[in-house]
């Protein structure tokens, strides 16, 4: 098996430390683990400018693409994904919220379907909560099955000590993320996961704007045309109708609005 691990803070404070703690339950659950670490604070990535090259014309126009690259191939090499995430006033420290910014396409583009991740955040005072839900969400556009969240009340800033609690909290879901991982389940996606995939679908096929405002979208879509989410990922009966609904919600948007990405 193999785990990415992704330090989205600026240093190694008190998340990264719950972080390390988990890798080695994760070590003692399964030895033959296989562990990459790439910390954004050693990228030196620039910030997203907004140019919405990824959108238009792919992420391969990205002018940072030299540097996200890597990680999206990393992240496609793994069979799951840790995220270690300060909370920042209640969110993402600035350099993963930046990283984020510069993957947002995939919230039209989405891939990863059969990705898990680990979420951990923790906070001196309130929100950590707050934090992991913000990167789930994310996640979950990108196309991420499964996202699992670890929020911790440290109620320190700089010298966290576990608590018993903590530790029980901590080997308890760190535990069923490691099980669900190993057993390989693909998980039925959620009905705010079924929305952007089917709506889009339906904005980006067949319509005026493919002709009129050509993006990548309208290159990406076709391939799932008639599918209500991914090959391979299970859908009930029940979502499937849901997910033809939107798409059909979709066809009648589709006549009045047109994706152009113009600045």
């Amino acid at each position: 098996m193999k785990i990415l691990i992704i330090n989205g803070g600026p240093h190694k404070g008190n998340t990264w430390l719950l972080t390390e703690k988990v890798k080695q339950l994760l070590h003692k659950f399964d030895k033959t683990i296989l562990f990459r670490e790439i910390h954004l604070s050693d990228m030196n990535l620039p910030f997203c400018t907004g140019c919405s090259n990824c959108f238009r014309n792919g992420h391969v126009t990205c002018p940072h693409r030299e540097l996200i690259q890597p990680v999206m191939d990393c992240i496609e090499d793994s069979d799951a994904v840790i995220f270690s995430v300060p909370c920042f006033q209640g969110h993402l420290p600035g350099i993963l919220k930046n990283f984020t910014d510069h993957m947002a396409f995939m919230l039209h583009r989405p891939r990863y379907f059969k990705k898990k991740a680990l979420i951990i955040s923790t906070t001196g005072g309130v929100f950590a909560g707050r934090t992991t839900k913000a990167l789930a969400a994310a996640l979950s556009g990108w196309g991420f099955n499964k996202c699992y969240q670890l929020p911790i009340t440290a109620l320190s800033w700089n010298a966290y000590k576990p608590t018993k609690r903590d530790f029980r909290k901590t080997y308890k879901i760190t535990r069923r993320f490691y099980f669900d991982t190993k057993s390989g389940k693909i998980h039925v996606p959620g009905i705010g996961v079924l929305i952007p995939f089917n709506l889009f679908q339906a904005l980006c096929v067949g319509n005026k704007g493919e002709e009129k405002y050509p993006t990548e979208d309208n290159n990406f879509w076709p391939k799932y045309l008639g599918m209500r989410y991914a090959p391979g990922i299970p859908v009930t009966p029940g979502k499937k109708l849901i997910g033809w609904l939107i798409y059909r919600v979709g066809k009648i948007l589709s006549k009045s609005m047109v994706i152009t990405y113009k600045k």
